[in-house]
């Protein structure tokens, strides 16, 4: 393999210059960057990572820590769209995204702090994990720099969904349209979820609705099964709501799969509403209201942030960064009529 010093004797220049001209210094010009550039590629030059880490203290690697609970892997419609931004984002920086091993039944497995060391990551970033595990606990408490998405630690930079600000949006999209009896199946108990259910407490307190204990059911996110079972026990109360939000948009297909089984019209009969914006939602019919995060603003910032952190720990503020999304307004949403 070419060497920097191979490189040099062809452009009649120094190895220094060399080296600064492919690693982008200012102080070589730009022609003298593309000549050197050229002769690297056709010399079929590539740098040693080892000697790049030994001389930058760096590794150029990411660490990603993704478990979730549902099995669905990079099916996830929701960070699957988070993390495709985030890797397209540190891949510009000049970054490389691994996945952190999160199988703990392997017999010669390393916790995930240890996992990141020995992978030598600059970073890590935690999406769609429990954050109660002491593994991940000692991750974040380690001097490793971390950002998590859609959960808040002490300490350390969190890059948010507005899920108070989208649910109070479609509560009151939904409070527009004339209803006044509005279940809420909300996902398992975790930040998200707390957020979304206080703010939908919040908001129908403010606008003045009744909610009944028994409109406010649980259903794991993308859990269709559940949802699907929830929204008939909800269709056989003595006084069923007019509109059911569900936990996220793929869960409700099992919500709408139970209505259309009743023979039941969407929204004439009874209206839904859904969270995420998926794009599998666009395709059916009637198209699904729902609250749209904004999954490619969530990765791009949790990737500068991050970067930011490796590349500039001492001016990076440590900082939560909300991100806002956005009430789609479908069509299973019907107008009602009302006295109010």
């Amino acid at each position: 393999m070419a060497s920097l010093k191979d490189i040099s004797k062809i452009c009649g220049v120094s190895v220094a210059t060399v080296s600064k001209a492919l690693n982008d210094h200012k102080d070589i010009g730009e022609e003298t960057k593309a000549n050197i550039r050229r002769v690297a590629k056709e010399m079929g030059y590539s740098p040693n990572l080892s000697a790049r880490a030994l001389k930058t203290n760096r590794t150029y690697g990411i660490g990603v820590l993704f478990v979730d609970e549902a099995q669905s892997g990079l099916t996830h419609d929701y960070f699957s769209s988070v993390l495709d931004s985030f890797k397209r984002t540190a891949e510009k920086s000049g970054y490389d995204i691994t996945f952190i091993n999160s199988c703990k039944n392997r017999p010669d497995r390393m916790s995930y702090l240890e996992h990141s060391r020995y992978r030598g990551f600059d970073g890590v970033v935690l999406a769609c994990i429990d954050f109660a595990d002491p593994e991940v606990i000692e991750l974040v408490q380690s001097s490793i720099p971390v950002v998590t998405i859609d959960y808040l630690f002490n300490n350390r930079i969190a890059i948010m969904s507005d899920n108070v600000a989208g649910m109070k949006e479609l509560l009151e999209y939904i409070y527009s349209r004339g209803h006044r009896k509005i279940a809420y199946i909300h996902g398992a108990m975790s930040a998200v979820t707390s957020g979304r259910l206080s703010s939908f407490y919040r908001t129908a307190e403010r606008l003045g609705l009744q909610v009944p204990d028994e409109y406010i059911r649980e259903a794991a996110y993308r859990d269709t099964t559940t949802t699907y079972r929830v929204t008939n026990e909800l269709l056989d109360l003595p006084d069923p709501p007019t509109c059911i939000i569900f936990p996220d948009d793929f869960a409700s297909f099992g919500g709408i799969n139970a209505i259309r089984e009743r023979e039941l019209r969407i929204p004439e009969d009874i209206s839904v509403a859904g969270y995420d914006g998926i794009q599998f939602t666009r395709q059916l019919e009637p198209r699904l209201t729902t609250v749209q995060q904004d999954t490619e603003q969530i990765g791009c910032l949790a990737a500068r942030e991050l970067i930011s952190l490796i590349e500039r720990p001492k001016t990076t503020i440590i900082e939560q960064v909300i991100v806002p999304g956005k009430v789609v307004e479908g069509k299973s949403v019907a107008q009602i009529p009302t006295d109010k």
